[in-house]
């Protein structure tokens, strides 16, 4: 995907690459006109347009009004599709490319009474930022964090200080995983759950805090919950331009648009960025993005046109 500055795209150059675990490095990027970058706030993402083509999301994990550099975490994937694998092996200090601006999708509610922090592996690195702000603002929070093994886990150094955060290693805890009903049920009725690692462990966080108000449970996925709707067969209709498309089975409202060569804007293609959100105006969206709340399912005003399809025979979007 190419896409120019008008895009809001930046040109930036990596400045450093710092070990923070095993298969774990801390990325430090600035812009290379020198000026400040967007603000970014705890939980945010950016994208990366990697010099091999692909477009990857990558939290920071330093929150900040003006920031003068970005700082990634970034774990290598041993499946890796390209993007981790990539950095780690093709990316040195020096190298330039483009950036998105910072966008969030796991914004913090940063006046609760108290917030829990929960995180499996890299996916401490939105915690992490929402972990200084608290800290910062001398908020009331508390952090459960799991790794497979010591060495797999970053800022272990600084955290191991901190008497609210409880660390987990799966190694040395003779299999066992975080009890997240004991987490939820200590937690007061009036606080903020966040929750950011690999698949499985948000399933149990959302099993463990399925009978609590939605707007106080938070999640962040890094891969798609659920797989894309390609059932197909339905007419996509554009209402701007007035363009019908009939989608095939096996491919996305997205792909399709591409195919056509429409301009529509997208990053991840698995539903887990907000890149490709669109107005619904008419017809019934199989949702199956990682972003939407069942409440914004429901009143199906938006759709992720990369991985959700339609339920109706036609579909009508504000494009």
């Amino acid at each position: 995907m190419t896409i120019g500055e008008s895009d809001g795209l930046v040109d930036v150059r990596l400045t450093a690459i710092r070990y923070a675990a095993r298969d774990t490095h801390l990325y430090e990027f600035q812009r290379i006109d020198g000026l400040a970058l967007a603000p970014a706030e705890a939980g945010a993402h950016i994208d990366l347009h990697l010099p091999n083509g692909l477009v990857r999301q990558y939290s920071l994990t330093t929150p900040d009004a003006t920031p003068m550099r970005y700082t990634l975490g970034i774990k290598l994937d041993p499946e890796s599709r390209g993007g981790s694998r990539y950095i780690f092996e093709a990316l040195k200090v020096g190298h330039t490319l483009k950036i998105s601006g910072a966008r969030n999708n796991f914004p913090l509610v940063d006046n609760a009474e108290h917030t829990v922090l929960i995180a499996g592996g890299i996916g401490i690195t939105p915690i992490w930022a929402m972990l200084q702000k608290l800290q910062s603002a001398a908020r009331s929070w508390t952090l459960y964090f799991s790794c497979r093994s010591r060495a797999d886990m970053p800022f272990m150094d600084m955290l191991q200080g901190m008497p609210e955060a409880h660390l987990h290693f799966d190694d040395e805890a003779n299999g066992a995983l975080l009890d997240f009903y004991r987490i939820v049920s200590q937690a007061p009725k009036d606080a903020h759950l966040y929750c950011c690692g690999p698949g499985p462990m948000l399933e149990a966080f959302k099993a463990a805090t399925a009978n609590w108000p939605e707007q106080q449970v938070h999640i962040e996925y890094f891969t798609a919950a659920e797989p894309a709707a390609l059932a197909g067969n339905y007419v996509v209709r554009l209402a701007r331009s007035g363009k019908e498309f009939v989608i095939p089975p096996g491919k996305s409202i997205l792909t399709v648009l591409r195919e056509a060569g429409l301009d529509v804007p997208y990053s991840c293609e698995e539903g887990v960025c907000g890149t490709c959100e669109t107005a619904v105006i008419s017809g019934v969206p199989d949702h199956r993005d990682s972003l939407l709340t069942d409440k914004e399912r429901a009143t199906n005003a938006t759709m992720m046109i990369c991985c959700s399809g339609s339920k109706s025979e036609r579909l009508i979007l504000d494009l």
